[in-house]
């Protein structure tokens, strides 16, 4: 799941950030309103965290101007302005939440997962691919009954395999859901990451490489 913070404090963007990423998430950064219209057009985000005070504007502003383009990507209101009106505002604006300064790093976390649900419209919340089990909301796996200890980036490879299972998932739509602005396309980063997803899976392989085009799961598995 890949997100754009828009955050011109430095040490909070940091702060989100990091938090963000420790979770799983792939983060995108924007200090202002043109720089992350900028980013919104060009990429697919699955949330927008944003903040008010911002040095070109109100950012909601951004949001309404992604509303009016036709952008239904939801967005996080991330501000110190705590007033009602303020948060009607927002809601008017077409924010999808809005959490007010200072907060718990883990309820942003939350608060951010839920609305990339909404967002994917999961029919389920469990996934299974022959014996695995794939626990979206607690983000654990299991492969007859054994638990896998996988990263959080390893976790994120294998839900949008198993989300997208029959079809193949190209490194491309991998590196653009999965990895941040920071990654390089060109390096062998998803390869290696889904060599040790595939250690870790065991046998027999769930995961099929499709040659020259990315990879399938559970393409003939019932």
């Amino acid at each position: 799941m890949r997100v754009l913070v828009l955050e011109d404090d430095h040490q909070l963007c940091r702060e989100v950030t990091d938090g963000l990423r420790s979770a799983g998430f792939a983060v995108d950064l924007a200090q202002s309103i043109a720089d992350a219209d900028f980013k919104i057009a060009i990429n697919r985000y699955d949330c927008l965290v944003v903040d008010r005070g911002l040095p070109d504007g109100d950012g909601l502003d951004l949001i309404a101007g992604a509303r009016s383009a036709g952008h239904t990507v939801p967005a996080l209101m991330l501000t110190g302005r705590d007033g009602l009106d303020d948060r009607l505002a927002g809601f008017e604006h077409g924010a999808d939440d809005y959490l007010t300064k200072p907060f718990a790093l883990p309820e942003l976390v939350m608060r951010v997962r839920a609305l990339c649900r909404r967002r994917e419209q999961p029919t389920a919340s469990r996934i299974a691919v022959a014996d695995i089990d794939i626990d979206l909301m607690r983000r654990r796996v299991t492969r007859a009954g054994i638990m896998l200890m996988l990263t959080p980036k390893e976790f994120a490879v294998l839900e949008l395999m198993a989300t997208r299972r029959g079809s193949v998932v190209t490194r491309t739509d991998l590196i653009e859901c999965c990895w941040d602005e920071m990654a390089e396309p060109a390096s062998n980063v998803v390869d290696a990451v889904v060599a040790k997803l595939r250690r870790k899976l065991g046998e027999p392989s769930v995961i099929e490489t499709v040659r020259g085009t990315g990879f399938l799961i559970g393409g003939g598995i019932s």
